[in-house]
């Protein structure tokens, strides 16, 4: 409840005035979603610790802007020489519709001035064809990758 403030000197503490929204909360359901945690889920686990019904198009639409970052962070441009690019593949569990092993292939690269840059990654179907790996390294081209020394 807000007292009453003919001076309007109230601040609250918690909650900033003509904010909708705690700070710090829309990363709670990122790192709640991001381990996992469906929509429902994440609705059941803040009723119960945080006493707050929130819905599940709510969470969605905050989940929603990370992908939109994740995007913006896909298609940025690299540098135009990296003198190593080390290419790898790390299967984990992703839920589409049921549970599955999939690979992430990833692409590292070393900056002239020695710094590692994470270029890329994408998700696979399990196979490693040579059409894959065109359209991966012709992605890295087309992002402004112009001469790689190793791979």
């Amino acid at each position: 409840d807000v007292p009453r403030d003919r001076n309007s000197e109230f601040e609250p503490r918690m909650v900033p005035k003509h904010s909708r929204r705690v700070e710090g909360f829309d990363e709670s359901i990122i790192s709640l979603y991001a381990k996992g945690l469906t929509t429902g889920e994440i609705q059941k686990h803040l009723s119960e610790i945080y006493d707050v019904e929130v819905s599940r198009e709510l969470i969605s639409k905050i989940t929603d802007k990370v992908v939109d970052e994740m995007n913006d962070w896909q298609s940025r441009p690299l540098e135009r020489v990296y003198p190593i690019v080390l290419i790898d593949a790390i299967f984990v569990k992703i839920r589409d519709g049921k549970v599955v092993n999939r690979p992430i292939y990833v692409a590292v690269g070393v900056t002239l001035a020695g710094e590692r840059d994470v270029l890329g990654l994408w998700v696979g179907t399990g196979g490693e064809g040579a059409k894959h790996w065109a359209g991966v390294l012709g992605e890295l081209r087309n992002r402004g990758v112009a001469d790689v020394m190793i791979v």
